[in-house]
């Protein structure tokens, strides 16, 4: 896994993706961070990293969308068979790679709490809370693009239906918000995304959102190596 988790997180560096990947993502931080916090006099962050969640949804194909359909498109993808590693080792190799490449990008952010810290009333928890939910969020959209990524050769293709899945989550999470049917309100924020986001912004961990965002990233990583494996044996 190791082996793999190298190769990539050095192919993002090596190509424009790495780069302009966090460079976007320390700009839309730092833009918004200065309109809503330092011109507003506000200490409150929570604008700051939905703007992020929101942009993740739009960044994370493109993170993404090279992972497998490279592999498949250059046929490089059946020497990774070949080589003594488990297609789960392959699949998690490349899952950390990404997730690394967005972790060294909000290390470009961390300059805003301690700003907060020496200018106002810096509320930790809830700091605390939205790195730790936009990690997790960013944890399971990855694994969904990595999945899409695995169905496909075509880069493009690949980042289109991440794209129309995740903002079609967001799109009915929006909507839902304006039905007036507390059923299917209820049944939307359970298993929605962005729903369950909100709560660690506030600096509250809840086990079961914690466990919600692990079983998302589990479930689309099962089956990017259910893919994978079947592939290998056609």
């Amino acid at each position: 896994m190791f082996a793999v988790f190298k190769r990539d997180l050095r192919a993002f560096y090596t190509t424009p993706i790495g780069y302009a990947f966090s460079g976007v993502v320390i700009l839309v931080m730092n833009l918004c961070f200065y309109y809503m916090n330092v011109e507003t006099g506000s200490s409150d962050v929570k604008g700051i990293f939905y703007w992020l969640l929101l942009g993740l949804a739009f960044l994370a194909p493109i993170l993404t969308m090279r992972l497998m359909s490279e592999e498949k498109k250059l046929k490089t993808d059946q020497l990774l068979y070949t080589v003594p590693l488990r297609i789960v080792d392959i699949v998690l190799g490349k899952y950390f790679a990404a997730l690394a490449v967005f972790l060294i990008s909000m290390i470009g952010t961390f300059l805003i709490p301690v700003i907060l810290s020496v200018c106002s009333v810096a509320e930790y928890w809830a700091i605390i809370g939205n790195y730790v939910a936009i990690i997790f969020a960013a944890s399971s959209f990855i694994a969904i693009g990595l999945f899409v990524s695995s169905t496909t050769e075509n880069q493009l293709v690949s980042a289109l239906i991440s794209w129309a899945i995740l903002i079609g989550l967001w799109l009915v999470d929006t909507l839902v918000a304006e039905v007036e049917v507390k059923a299917v309100s209820i049944v939307v924020n359970w298993v929605s995304i962005f729903a369950r986001y909100e709560s660690f912004t506030y600096g509250l961990f809840d086990l079961s959102d914690i466990l919600y965002y692990f079983s998302i990233a589990a479930v689309f990583l099962f089956l990017t190596v259910r893919m994978l494996d079947k592939r290998r044996y056609a």
